[in-house]
Formats: C-alpha cells, sequence, structure tokens
C-alpha cells in the first residue's frame, strides 16, 4: 500500500527556529543511530519512520558509521525516501555527520579534510540524494587543525552538498573556536549535537548552553532519555531487548540500585504531571527554549509515539524542577566523557 503522511501531522508538532536561522526544526527529532542496522528487519524501520512523520517529525537525524555494520543505517533510510517519503524530500529535513572510524585504515576517522569530505560524498551516494539539510564534524580531532576540519565543512557547503553545518560534542571552548571560523569563512555554525538529559548535565556545567545562546546557534539535544534509563524500562530489571542487555551503548553497571531509585522518583513526579517518565525527560532537555530540539531513538513506534506527545506539556513550575534537581543531579552519568570534548 502507498503510503500517504497524516495530513493533520504539521499540527500535532511544535516547530523552534534553529538559532539565528531561517530554519526551523522540529521540537522532537528522530535519530537512526541504532535500530537501523541490518539487526533490525526493514519494515520496523519503514513503520518507525512513517510514524515519525505522520506526528509532524520531519528532521531524521543520520551518521556515516550509524548501523550496524557502518553505512547501513543511511543505506535503509535511503531506501525509505526512494519508496515510503518519495515526493516529500523538501519536507524533510536530513542530517548526517563525519568523525568516528567508518573504514580501515589512517584515513577512516576523525577531523582531516580528506576523511571528511570523502565521507560526505559516501553518505550522499548511501542516502541517494544530492544533499543533506545538515552536515556535522561529530567530534573534536585533536590532532587535525580545527581549520582544516570546519574549512572542509565549509568546502562541503559551497560544493552545494549540504545546506546548514554543525559541530557535535565540542565543549564550550572549541565551540567559540570552531564558530569563529566558519563565521570568517562566511559558512556560520547554525547548530551544535550534545548529549543531555537529566541524568548528564555537563552542558550547563561547562557553560556550552550560554555560548550556544551568545553565539546565537541553534542546538539538538542526543540521548535526551539517557539510553533509555530516563523511562519505565528499567525499574523492574533489565529487559532481554534491552540496550543495556544488549552491549548496545549502555552499560548494566550503570543501572545500580542507586539509579534505579533515582527514576523511580521522577518516574512519579512525570505521573503528577500526567506525563510519562519519557515525556517529561523530553521536556525537561526543551524547557525555556535553552534547546532547539530533542533527538531520540526509537526501536518501536510506539515509542516514537509516546516521545512526540511530550510536546503537549513543555512547562515546569519551580517546585518540579527543584524535585527534580534534588532527585536527578547527583547521577551525573555522562555516557560520552571519555570519547568526545564532553569535559
Amino acid at each position: 500500500m502507498t503510503y500517504s503522511p497524516d495530513p493533520a501531522r504539521y499540527d500535532r508538532m511544535k516547530y523552534r527556529r534553529c538559532g539565528r536561522t531561517g530554519l526551523k526544526l522540529p521540537a522532537v527529532s528522530l535519530g537512526l543511530w541504532h535500530n537501523f542496522g541490518h539487526d533490525t528487519p526493514h519494515q520496523t524501520k519503514r513503520e518507525i519512520c512513517r510514524t515519525a512523520f505522520d506526528h509532524g517529525i520531519t528532521h531524521f537525524d543520520l551518521a556515516n558509521n550509524y548501523g550496524p555494520p557502518p553505512g547501513s543505517a543511511e543505506e535503509a533510510f535511503g531506501e525509505i525516501l526512494r519508496t515510503d517519503f518519495a515526493g516529500y524530500r523538501e519536507q524533510l529535513v536530513i542530517s548526517s555527520k563525519a568523525g568516528y572510524r567508518m573504514w580501515d585504515g589512517p584515513y577512516g576517522e576523525w577531523g582531516s579534510r580528506k576523511y571528511v569530505m570523502q565521507s560526505c560524498d559516501a553518505s550522499l551516494k548511501r542516502l541517494g540524494v544530492d544533499h543533506v539539510d545538515i552536515f556535522y564534524s561529530h567530534r573534536f580531532d585533536p590532532d587535525t587543525p580545527l581549520e582544516e576540519t570546519m574549512g572542509a565543512l565549509d568546502s562541503i557547503v559551497r560544493a552545494g552538498k549540504a545546506l546548514y553545518v554543525g559541530i557535535s560534542s565540542y565543549n564550550s571552548e572549541r565551540t567559540k573556536q570552531a564558530a569563529a571560523i566558519l563565521k570568517d569563512l562566511g559558512t556560520p555554525c547554525v547548530i551544535h549535537q550534545p548529549s543531555y538529559n537529566m541524568l548528564n548535565r555537563w552542558v550547563e556545567r561547562d557553560g556550552l548552553k550560554d555560548t550556544l545562546k551568545d553565539l546565537g546557534i541553534g542546538s539538538i539535544a542526543f540521548t535526551p532519555l539517557a539510553q533509555g534509563m530516563l523511562t519505565k524500562k528499567y525499574l523492574g530489571g533489565i529487559p532481554d531487548d534491552s540496550r543495556a542487555a544488549q552491549g548496545k551503548s549502555l552499560r548494566q553497571g550503570m543501572i545500580t540500585e542507586d539509579a534505579i531509585e533515582s527514576i523511580r522518583k521522577l518516574n512519579a513526579i512525570a505521573e503528577e504531571r500526567g506525563q510519562t517518565l519519557a515525556q517529561m525527560a523530553i521536556a525537561w532537555v526543551l524547557r525555556g527554549e535553552g534547546i532547539t530540539t530533542a533527538l531520540i531513538g526509537a526501536s518501536k513506534p510506539s515509542q516514537v509515539v509516546d516521545c512526540a506527545g511530550a510536546v503537549g506539556n513543555l512547562d515546569f513550575t519551580d517546585d518540579e524542577l527543584a524535585r527534580i534537581d534534588a532527585v536527578s543531579s547527583e547521577e551525573d552519568i555522562n555516557l560520552w566523557a571519555k570519547s568526545s570534548e564532553e569535559v
């Protein structure tokens, strides 16, 4: 059956301007990091993407290495673009990135001009498009001059292969440096993608949130649900189909009794607000419009529906925020500190 999007989809979602640009992003975006590789049936991927678009989620976020194996998520989404989303490309924001290991040898990761530009070309080929809307430097490269990495992003835009560029997991100081270089080149940095959630607040301690506001750069927070910890999934133990059980980016050692007790208390606050814990966690990230959009992942369509429902209540009382702080800030779980500039 031919897919026809829900005509009311844009009424279901809130859209926010990305920094000082004309680009608007949905308050909830869909990331294809896990669950879009060869270990997931293609029909499931199609249903997840269809459900997202039906709920007004127009932004689909990828990277060269997403899978498994690397590249397979872009290939899968490229097929969805050719079938389910045929004729809707102009209504979508598609992003990809380069930075983590993609192929063997000395040119297969980090931030050299050779790697970044060739990776972009390969991503476009897998996706079956002539350009992406946003292309990111996925992580800061300590061994490559920042001018080289940012110069590559500038060249990608000038070649018509991306409309906008951004950076991911750069700390506040590196963000200032990158933004200054891009500004001088005439291709502004329009968005930053950091990890951020109630259990991981490095962007506040580092000053990155304030830096992005001062520079007029938009933001998309990944892992707003702390890889599933900020849902009810682990309240009764570690399910067999969970990321912790499968070793997908969440170590079982993080599911401690103290962490579970904190999550139970957060769940109680969410119930008082008439939200699921996932919805409250997303709303918390989006509070006060300090973050442009929250980037979710999903292994089934129902999770997309739940997360998209967060936009129904993005406001918090001072008392709610204080109670959340008292319960969650002590956990300080940063899944990315060892693999990025998040220090």
